[in-house]
């Protein structure tokens, strides 16, 4: 009975969980319906409420507002927008902040997060899995010897809270192994390990 009780949990944990967490996005980019005006929602074209609908809608406008900011004149306006953000006391910093991180995590040209590193962390002798998230900068530099990167260490299971370390670039170890693999292990607490890959002995 055992056996059979945790063969069910194995199966059905990771299912619940799923469904779980996609009807916690799809309900919350259902409040995009909230923009539409009362006579425009489904509510009151069909009669009764269209799950999904509000999905559709947020990657609508996401999309619309990537195409039209692409034009000249729609990068204009933006800028003038974020000119008009930046006059403004508190707004200021935080949109500049959350900008700064959104343009370095989300750019394609960016580095943040491309690669998954192995470091001695956080003793010697013991080691951990981080992500690349660039090189220090501002005064920092100026206090340090060397060719220095810029590591996230999440932590387990729950990788949006972990540590930042800047640690000699020689010490950080690039692994062959995609930041989606590196992630697994790292949520996992091991458990999901990524494909062995054989290495050169020299």
């Amino acid at each position: 009975m055992r056996k059979y009780f945790i063969t069910g949990l194995l199966i059905l944990v990771p299912l619940a969980i799923t469904f779980w967490v996609l009807h916690a996005i799809i309900s919350t980019m259902d409040q995009s319906l909230l923009l539409l005006p009362e006579q425009w929602r489904p509510e009151a074209v069909f009669g009764f409420r269209v799950p999904g609908l509000g999905a559709v809608l947020t990657v609508l406008i996401i999309f619309v507002t990537g195409l039209l900011t692409r034009n000249f004149v729609g990068n204009y306006v933006v800028k003038a927008w974020e000119g008009l953000l930046n006059r403004i006391p508190i707004v200021n910093s935080i949109y500049s902040s959350v900008k700064q991180v959104s343009d370095t995590l989300f750019s394609s040209s960016g580095n943040a997060f491309r690669k998954a590193v192995l470091i001695e962390y956080p003793r010697q002798g013991s080691w951990s899995i981080g992500f690349l998230t660039g090189v220090p900068g501002g005064d920092v530099v100026n206090h340090l010897q060397g060719d220095y990167v810029s590591v996230y260490v999440p932590t387990t299971p729950n990788p949006t809270s972990g540590f930042f370390l800047m640690v000699p670039k020689k010490d950080a170890i690039e692994l062959d192994m995609s930041v989606d693999a590196a992630l697994k292990y790292i949520v996992s607490m091991g458990v999901v390990a990524p494909e062995h890959l054989p290495t050169d002995k020299k």
